[in-house]
């Protein structure tokens, strides 16, 4: 089996539940040691807000692609036997899972590791956008990976004549830091 058919990339669509066992079993195997996996689910409140649902659009190809290239990226790096990334699109109640990934290896650093990149690499470049419906308002969400993977190349001559400023909370927080776009001064 090459390491394409060990990779299953998956866009879920509106009002369908990512089976979580199915990806679990999916990566399973005998001679994999190690099985990490990450659940990403939403939360009631975010910064005192009564959250209600999180809506998620993506543009599905383009996001598969992506995904594909981050796993192919994973298998550079660590000795894996097999991936599987799940990511919801439409509403996602309260307490019910967004994002899925599994990696299964035959040490438990390789797959603890490579869940992390995956993850983080998701978050900050694959065309998923995320709304945040609370009880009182929506807002659309840029993910803080997404804005400091854009601060970087800002810095390496990309194409945005925007200055990024990214400023901390005043509390610690798992949220991230918060935005401010300036125009550049030329």
């Amino acid at each position: 089996m090459n390491s394409e058919e060990k990779t299953l990339v998956e866009i879920i669509d509106d009002n369908n539940q990512i089976n979580l066992a199915k990806y679990i079993n999916y990566v399973s195997a005998p001679q994999a040691g190690a099985i990490a996996t990450f659940s990403g689910t939403t939360r009631d409140t975010f910064e005192g807000k009564t959250v209600v649902e999180l809506r998620y659009e993506a543009y599905v190809p383009m996001a598969i692609k992506n995904l594909k290239s981050i796993c192919s990226a994973a298998r550079s790096s660590w000795d894996l036997h097999s991936i599987a990334v799940a990511h919801r699109l439409g509403i996602v109640p309260v307490g019910e899972t967004s994002v899925f990934v599994a990696v299964s290896a035959t040490h438990r650093a390789d797959s603890l590791d490579a869940c992390k990149f995956l993850i983080d690499e998701l978050k900050a470049s694959v065309p998923i956008w995320k709304k945040e419906v609370y009880s009182d308002g929506e807002v659309w969400k840029e993910n803080p990976e997404f804005l400091e993977r854009r601060l970087e190349l800002g810095k390496d001559g990309g194409c945005c004549r925007r200055k990024i400023k990214i400023a901390a909370h005043d509390k610690k927080s798992c949220c991230k830091p918060k935005v401010k776009v300036e125009e550049a001064i030329d």
